[in-house]
């Protein structure tokens, strides 16, 4: 498991109490000694951080569990001297208290092809915890991105109160034992299940119908397809919306389905070069990726072609990195901080209770970056 910070706290297995207060008053006879209480040995506890702040005791507990009776400047006071003298609650006395262990678990897929994947996702649902007493626990997940070992464990051993997830499947495994067993969970990405779940996910029917207008607006007669691996459902998306634009113009395609976005870099720059060296090769590319645009620019360069000129390129773009190339690639944007805290907070939301599908689901438009011209 990994820690990261969120706010002035740290992203860990450990979380605070859930906010359930009402406003209870300093004790005036309890003044702020900050020296005193801070030579105090052993480890902290609340009668520590009341003893600094002239609190009382449960105003602590409850200003730690960001109850919103307690004022936001208390809160946050609260907050700052138990980071400081590096105040700990007491997990398994909490969770036998509340039933919750205020944790937040992701399931972090590599995402080797798409920049920043891991960095910006959880940054956002950093951003959406920021001022709640919930962390998170990222784990890891190179096994087969279905698999339900992980979630299972996750369930088994009750370490969180909810779940994110990526890369989903139409009739995903993982999506089918959550909502059996009631755990809440959200998933980037959509299935094709019956049951409907929360999900965020970004639009990429419209991120590849769009990428494959765009290369034919451009007078390019025959575009390719570079999409993700098969059996995901985001796939199946990207697949569609590039067929229907080419069948739509009434074009010739080219759709290379024996590299995807997982495919190492060299691996794909070599099979760009290859299809060049065949007949009637491609002369525009759709790619899901910014490493794979990358892959096929080194590749047709091998081959002594130029960007804007003989091929264009159409790519997803997720970070800055393509804005720095030139001749400029033509981008389609995906924010993935955006999503993450979009993940976030429908988490929030089904942990609360909520069933409302218009709360809990939500499908982002792709952002066009074209070049003039």
């Amino acid at each position: 498991m990994i820690q990261l910070p969120i706010g002035s706290r740290h992203v860990t297995n450990a979380a605070l109490e859930p906010s359930q207060e009402s406003i209870l008053l300093a004790d005036p006879s309890k003044p702020f000694r900050p020296e005193s209480a801070a030579r105090r040995r052993g480890k902290p506890t609340l009668r520590t951080i009341a003893d600094m702040t002239g609190l009382a005791v449960t105003t602590v507990s409850r200003a730690l569990a960001d109850a919103p009776q307690i004022s936001l400047e208390t809160r946050h006071r609260v907050r700052q001297v138990a980071l400081d003298i590096g105040y700990a609650p007491d997990r398994a006395a909490q969770r036998l208290k509340t039933g919750r262990t205020n944790v937040i678990a992701v399931l972090l897929q590599p995402h080797e092809e798409i920049l920043g994947y891991g960095t910006s996702v959880m940054a956002g649902i950093a951003k959406a915890l920021q001022g709640t007493a919930y962390h998170l626990i990222v784990m890891p997940n190179f096994l087969d991105s279905a698999s339900i070992e992980a979630v299972n464990y996750i369930i088994r051993n009750g370490m969180a109160d909810g779940l994110i997830f990526s890369r989903t499947e139409p009739l995903d495994p993982r999506v089918k034992l959550l909502s059996e067993t009631g755990f809440p969970f959200v998933t980037h990405g959509r299935t094709e299940l019956a049951t409907a779940h929360p999900f965020v996910d970004y639009d990429n029917f419209t991120f590849a119908y769009e990428a494959t207008r765009r290369l034919i607006a451009k007078g390019r007669r025959k575009p390719a397809l570079i999409s993700g691996p098969a059996g995901f459902t985001f796939t199946s998306h990207i697949l569609h919306g590039f067929m229907t634009a080419v069948r739509e113009a009434g074009c010739a395609y080219d759709i290379l389905s024996d590299i995807d976005l997982d495919s190492p870099a060299g691996a794909i720059r070599d099979r760009i070069r290859r299809r060049y060296a065949d007949n009637d090769p491609p002369d525009g590319f759709a790619c899901g990726g910014e490493v794979c645009a990358l892959a096929t620019i080194t590749g047709m360069s091998d081959c002594g072609l130029t960007l804007g000129v003989e091929y264009d390129i159409v790519a997803k773009q997720t970070s800055p990195l393509l804005g720095a190339i030139q001749p400029r690639v033509d981008t389609i944007y995906e924010d993935l901080t955006e999503t993450g805290e979009h993940m976030g907070r429908i988490l929030l939301h089904r942990i609360g209770g909520s069933t409302d599908t218009g709360e809990l689901q939500l499908l982002l438009d792709p952002e066009l970056r074209f070049k003039l011209g």
